[in-house]
């Protein structure tokens, strides 16, 4: 369990402290029974009205200790000593959560706290500077992206923010299938289009890749070259067509993913597995260490001792061609013998069924089974004016991420797309991203930070607050500690959403933040008759700034300054 060492981490520390002592209290008396303390949360509840903490360690307990978990809080309660602690008291809520209240002065030094850390307020150190990789989008480089590669790489790249926010060293990596069957259809598909656009008629690949995008890419070619490949032998004149497109569509999708704000620190080639040997060699230990079978002259892995309801999985084909999922556990051994502690891969939904059979693979070579990671990630459904958008204005084929960054920008498209969790369908509302009112969750988020802003220059105009030391202490009113106590949140938020992976929960967090700040710029004035109350309070408003914009950076969304 690692722990924020903040004051709000040392709070949380501090109530599992006395609240385990307890427990080996209860045990020593012979109050409870049990083997092993469970893994409980430390948890702000949602409502202020609940406490400062909650604990559910009660219920967690409850079937070990056969008593009811409203007995085990109670038998908690006998035997805890607040003692010399920041815990003024707890109370037993609904069905055995144990809640905890602070007294008051903790919130002001965890304001001292933010105002002292500045811009490294959130950041944690409990990835211990672990080595991690995010491998995400990794789409064909066959066409154009679209609003499921879109969503991999706001899930993905706001993820490996989080991490590096965490404290883990972080490599963002995409993988290019550029070899197999995908990269033989793709040549047939553009030794068509050229040979069309040289005026020569042929039929078109019955499985060719749709989409006016590869069409276009012949032409400009042959605007360039003429009919300069048309006497070659087939297979070469296939070979420099794919080279030729797979150099023009990786430069258009680093192109796409950088109008996305995301950039990669490894592009990693599947073709350099086979020309190196990895794949073969990946087999040949697998060989070695007895998983291979051998049916109908191909070499196929024994999945069926991965788990229940697998079935083996073939790694090379009679004709000694490995498949691609023989390249995939190569790649994937290939990550671990480059020093990562954990690799994570974002894949779509539709993937579900490989996830078993590589972690099973990973481990047949040796390593632990969660050590790779998988986030599945769910459809993307595009909504306007109420309807389903099926069909993309330019290519007919499907909505690009181009075009969805052309239509609604890329801030409102990162933000939609990380509102919700990897594992649910997403409605992504054209109509929405685009409107300008509170409705809209990243606008709403946004003009909190540029009203601040606002207030922050015409206090600097007016002089106010110029060189005073802010009483933090000052800040009694509700709303004020509300915000203030959402604010001291971001830590704990930031090391959830990395133990978690669950990058949305920042997206949600600065919804309430923004939610909190306006409940306050509605309830109090900031620039007020009393010069050190209006000091706390714009450092309490320049706290929840710094906070927008950090957390607003680790989605890759801006923090403008005016709107």
């Amino acid at each position: 369990m690692y722990e924020n060492d903040t004051v709000m981490g040392r709070r949380r520390q501090i109530i599992r402290d006395r609240v385990e002592d307890a427990l080996i209290r209860a045990r020593v008396a012979g109050a409870l029974d049990y083997d092993k303390l469970p893994e409980y949360a430390v948890e702000r509840p949602r409502e202020a009205a609940h406490g400062d903490y909650a604990v559910n360690v009660a219920m967690l307990l409850a079937k070990p200790c056969h008593r009811s978990p409203r007995d085990i809080a109670r038998i908690i309660a006998e035997h805890i000593d607040f003692t010399d602690s920041p815990i003024e008291k707890m109370e037993i809520a609904g069905p055995g959560f144990i809640n905890f209240r602070m007294w008051e002065d903790w919130l002001n030094q965890a304001a001292e706290e933010m105002l002292a850390e500045g811009g490294d307020f959130g950041r944690s150190r409990i990835g211990a500077g672990r080595k991690i990789q995010v491998e995400f989008v990794s789409a064909n480089p066959t066409g154009d992206l679209h609003m499921g590669n879109a969503r991999g790489a706001a899930i993905g790249d706001s993820l490996a923010a989080v991490l590096d926010m965490a404290g883990f060293e972080v490599e963002r990596e995409y993988y290019i299938n550029d070899a197999g069957n995908q990269i033989d259809k793709f040549a047939r598909t553009l030794n068509s289009h050229y040979l069309t656009a040289c005026g020569i008629t042929n039929e078109f690949p019955e499985d060719g890749y749709p989409g006016p995008d590869l069409k276009e890419l012949m032409e400009q070619l042959h605007a360039e070259i003429g009919n300069k490949y048309v006497n070659l032998d087939e297979a070469l004149r296939k070979e420099y067509l794919a080279e030729y497109g797979l150099q023009h569509k990786l430069a258009s999708i680093k192109r796409s993913l950088e109008r996305f704000g995301v950039t990669y620190d490894c592009w990693f080639s599947e073709r350099t597995l086979h020309d190196s040997g990895q794949v073969k060699a990946a087999v040949q230990e697998l060989e070695e260490r007895g998983w291979l079978l051998t049916k109908d002259d191909a070499v196929w892995i024994d999945c069926t001792r991965m788990g229940p309801d697998m079935k083996p999985e073939v790694l090379v084909r009679g004709n000694g061609v490995p498949t691609y999922f023989a390249a995939d556990i190569a790649y994937h051994k290939n990550k671990f013998q480059r020093g990562f502690d954990t690799v994570i891969d974002v894949w779509g939904a539709d993937h579900h069924g490989h996830v078993a059979r590589m972690q099973g693979s990973m481990e047949a070579l040796g390593y632990r089974r969660e050590q790779l990671e998988v986030i599945l990630m769910q459809f993307v459904r595009l909504i306007e004016n109420g309807e389903v958008v099926k069909m993309s204005k330019r290519t007919g084929h499907f909505v690009t991420l181009d075009e969805l960054i052309d239509d609604v920008g890329k801030d409102a498209a990162r933000f939609l797309f990380i509102m919700r969790g990897a594992d649910s369908l997403l409605d992504f509302d054209l109509n929405l991203a685009k409107e300008k009112s509170n409705d809209n969750p990243v606008y709403y988020v946004q003009y909190a930070h540029a009203r601040i802003c606002s207030i922050l220059r015409s206090a600097a105009e007016q002089g106010v607050c110029a060189d005073q030391p802010p009483r933090m202490a000052l800040l009694t009113a509700p709303a004020e500690r509300d915000l203030l106590r959402k604010l001291a949140d971001y830590p704990d938020e930031i090391a959830a959403a990395a133990r978690l992976r669950e990058p949305h929960r920042i997206a949600v967090y600065l919804t309430e933040v923004a939610g909190q700040f306006h409940n306050f710029y509605g309830q109090c004035h900031c620039l007020t008759d009393d010069p050190e109350l209006t000091c706390a309070r714009l450092n309490l408003i320049r706290l929840a700034a710094g906070v927008i914009k950090s957390g607003l950076g680790v989605l890759g969304v801006s923090a403008p300054e005016k709107m």
